[in-house]
């Protein structure tokens, strides 16, 4: 019969799994590294992420793992609301009614930026615009949340089932000034009293030479990838005129078919739809559109 001792000592010679990796790339050589990693899903392509600026973190680690030299060009900025009492007004407003939709993380964010110590009534319906939404609500405390289960967009939550029974009831749509109007007046459609709440503005990016020379070195082929509009136009019109021509050769991987079309309107006719929005979604659909080159 084994003891303790000696069952502890034998563990103590099995290395975990990250110490086997860490082994394992220690005793490779070089000419081995470099197979291993031009053999990595994304390697060779420069992926264009054009999230704001701290909200690609997660996205950018997958695509490096993935083996994609990544460029960040954020395709807008986020900032504070233009007048942060009336924002706080409005939000304080909708929380006595019967439900809040949030159309962001962004929302989430700079919605608790105005009020530090909000708390959401638990009668109050909540809904969220796409499941990344929906987490940052239930990292802030919410328990039911309303989530499209098709398109994680505003005409994905429209088709849910709990938005349908609204009439005479008053929902808030906590998003950023200017917005689409698609949602509000879905919701009025049905017969609710809509109160929006902006708590944050969108506006053109900020970007420096670094950006722009980033985007002149990155390996082709390249793949940018849009979830705005906003996004997608201020590329189209901000850029030097030399780098918009470039990106007229890149790959576009879309998270919808109204970004999809919209860039085809901007001239970008290599274009591909990924499922959502998502992170694993749009990695997918920038494989698939990598894969074409390889062919």
């Amino acid at each position: 019969m084994g003891t303790t001792k000696g069952r502890t000592d034998r563990a103590r010679t099995v290395p975990r799994v990250g110490e086997r990796n860490k082994t394992e790339l220690a005793t490779q050589t070089v000419p081995q590294r470099v197979a291993a990693r031009l053999a990595l899903p994304l390697a060779g392509a420069g992926v264009i992420v054009t999230r704001p600026a701290g909200t690609a973190a997660g996205l950018l680690l997958r695509l490096q793992r993935l083996g994609a030299d990544t460029v960040t060009l954020p395709g807008l900025s986020l900032r504070s609301a233009p007048d942060p009492a009336a924002a706080r007004a409005a939000l304080r407003t909708a929380l006595q009614g019967d439900g809040l939709v949030f159309v962001s993380p962004a929302a989430v964010k700079f919605a608790w930026k105005l009020l530090p110590a909000l708390r959401l009534p638990a009668r109050l319906r909540l809904a969220a615009v796409g499941a990344a939404t929906a987490r940052a609500l239930r990292a802030r405390g919410a328990r039911e949340v309303i989530v499209p289960r098709g398109s994680q967009d505003s005409e994905g939550l429209l088709a849910e089932a709990a938005l349908r029974g609204v009439r005479g009831q008053r929902w808030g749509l906590v998003a950023a000034a200017g917005g689409r109007d698609l949602l509000a007046a879905g919701l009025r459609r049905r017969g609710a009293r809509v109160v929006p709440v902006e708590v944050y503005q969108r506006a053109a990016p900020r970007w420096n030479r670094l950006h722009y020379a980033r985007l002149e070195t990155a390996p082709r082929p390249l793949i940018v990838l849009i979830s705005s509009a906003q996004a997608l136009a201020h590329l189209a019109t901000l850029l030097p005129p030399g780098l918009v021509l470039a990106l007229r050769e890149a790959d576009f991987v879309l998270s919808s078919e109204r970004l999809a079309a919209l860039a085809r309107e901007h001239g970008f006719t290599r274009v591909h739809v990924a499922k959502s929005a998502l992170s694993a979604d749009l990695v997918q659909a920038a494989e698939a559109a990598l894969a074409c080159h390889r062919l």
